[in-house]
């Protein structure tokens, strides 16, 4: 605060005090003066010179109070500019905050997706490489030779890990068609099972976690 400002300050509150002091002073007096006659006066007449006494009294601090309000009114503080520099910076720190949190939440979303696009697109890359497997598993004679008993660890363990990645296989032979996880390249008529019943599959079909990878070719009954 500069020295006019607490200058200023000073004046305020020694006018106020000394404004204050005088009518406290004079409405004393009065109420002493007042008091005295009520107690040395005992007749009517007395007693209605001291009740004007005590209207007057009332009246005249009612009009001395008045320019004390007036004066307090007048010489009250004003908000100090660097408490409103304080607050306007408090808001708008408040507001930036409020702006980098909901960045925050976007950007996370955003990657959360990002990510799972990313991963979609590299399990369909490796989906063909499983195909192949299970083609070659097909066609071999006897499992039991150390050649297909290595490959089909190896099956197996490529399966598990995408597994654990959240990649399932679709179930398709003996379920009801179901366009968001199937392609129908082929009908077929066949009385032993129900009308839009799957009865052979040509591709399997995959789900990353809840998403569909690769819909499995099928052939329907109709």
């Amino acid at each position: 605060m500069s020295e006019e400002n607490k200058k200023v300050d000073e004046l305020m509150e020694n006018t106020e005090k000394d404004i204050a002091e005088d009518l406290t002073e004079e409405i004393r007096k009065e109420a002493d003066a007042a008091e005295a006659e009520k107690i040395v006066g005992s007749s009517a007449e007395d007693d209605t010179e001291t009740s004007t006494v005590e209207s007057t009294v009332d009246e005249e601090t009612a009009e001395e109070a008045e320019p004390v309000k007036e004066t307090k009114k007048f010489f009250k503080k004003k908000k100090d500019k660097k408490d409103e520099k304080i607050e306007e910076l408090t808001d708008r720190l408040q507001r930036q905050m409020a702006e980098f949190d909901n960045f925050r939440k976007r950007t996370d979303k955003e990657k959360s997706s990002m990510y799972a696009i990313g991963a979609r697109d590299v399990v369909e890359k490796i989906l063909p490489v499983v195909d192949n497997f299970e083609r070659g598993l097909a066609a071999a004679p006897d499992l039991e030779e150390p050649f297909a008993d290595g490959m089909n660890k190896i099956y197996k363990q490529l399966t598990t890990v995408l597994e654990d990645l959240g990649v399932t296989a679709i179930e398709a032979v003996g379920k009801e068609f179901d366009p968001n996880l199937h392609n129908a390249v082929m009908h077929v008529e066949d009385d032993e099972v129900d009308e839009n019943i799957i009865v052979e599959e040509f591709q399997k079909g995959y789900l990353y976690k809840d998403t569909v990878v690769r819909h499995s070719m099928v052939k329907v009954a109709n």
